[in-house]
């Protein structure tokens, strides 16, 4: 571990903070209220979860490589 404060020790959070700054923030200053505020911020985890592409994952979306993984076989061939 490095120093208190430190964003090398919280690098998964920085990332994902900033990816919600720059895709629900940019260009925004405010919203008419708080429950649309929190509705865009559902809206936009929705999209991440399940339709954005994400690099770590091989360009694919949460929910396609999660699918992948599910139909990629567990158990072992049977042996000669």
């Amino acid at each position: 571990m490095s120093a208190v404060g430190s964003s090398a020790d919280n690098a998964l959070a920085e990332s994902f903070n900033a990816s919600f700054k720059r895709e629900t923030l940019q260009g925004r200053k405010s919203w008419p209220s708080e429950r649309e505020a929190r509705l865009d911020a559902f809206q936009w985890l929705h999209r991440y979860n399940t339709r954005r592409r994400h690099s770590r994952l091989g360009k694919r979306s949460p929910i396609a490589s999660e699918e992948a993984l599910r139909l990629t076989p567990t158990t072992l061939a049977p042996t000669a």
